[in-house]
């Protein structure tokens, strides 16, 4: 696929940002789910924990086994999570089909502890995360001006790790902001740069 201006031109004539390459998986993730705004609780909390995951690994890796992740982890209610015993974390370090780190896998119980402490804080973890939302949106124009953390994701990370998340670096917790659409980090010469753009203009921020 020719490259230009840091996207890529795909067999179907598309050009989208260059990481998504032509891994049909990976294209659909990028053309209808990266950087398109969550309010939804259970998804943010998933999106939290798979970018946990993804630390040292490639997200291609996580996105392969996220339907294994989402069965493994109740499809991410945290509620049901925050109640997993010893016993499930044995189990859970046997299954092949997911990322079979204790560190990351324990993060991720004590996180879910923690994000139902959180809704009766915040009312929704949608409130807290939204409220590190940028002021001003950058619009990118090539891969050198896309950030690995800001000043917003590094708040973020401090304020988590304040109440007792694990495995939210400042880098971690700007993966999950460009994820759930917090930033358009797609660039201007890519074709779905404008439908975030649009999605993010009519996406009704929690008050």
């Amino acid at each position: 696929m020719p490259k230009s201006e840091n996207t890529l031109q795909g067999s179907d004539g598309v050009r989208r940002c260059w990481w998504c390459g032509d891994d049909q998986l990976y294209v659909d993730y990028h053309d209808h789910e990266w950087g398109r705004p969550v309010g939804d609780d259970q998804r943010l909390f998933e999106k939290m924990c798979l970018e946990g995951f993804q630390a040292g690994l490639s997200w291609i890796t996580i996105l392969r086994k996220r339907e294994s992740f989402r069965s493994a982890f109740s499809d991410f209610d945290f509620y049901k999570v925050a109640r997993y015993k010893p016993k499930k974390i044995d189990q859970l370090l046997a299954d092949a089909s997911i990322v079979r780190h204790r560190g990351k896998i324990e993060s991720t119980i004590n996180n879910a502890i923690r994000a139902a402490e959180m809704v009766d804080k915040f009312g929704s973890l949608a409130n807290f995360f939204w409220q590190f939302e940028p002021r001003r949106s950058l619009v990118l124009r090539n891969r050198d001006q896309i950030a690995a953390k800001t000043a917003e994701s590094t708040a973020l990370s401090t304020e988590l790790k304040r109440l007792g998340w694990t495995f939210v670096g400042p880098t971690t917790c700007y993966a999950l902001m460009q994820a759930m659409g917090m930033v358009n980090d797609h660039l201007k010469s890519c074709h779905a740069w404008a439908k975030v753009d649009s999605a993010r203009r009519e996406f009704q921020r929690p008050q």
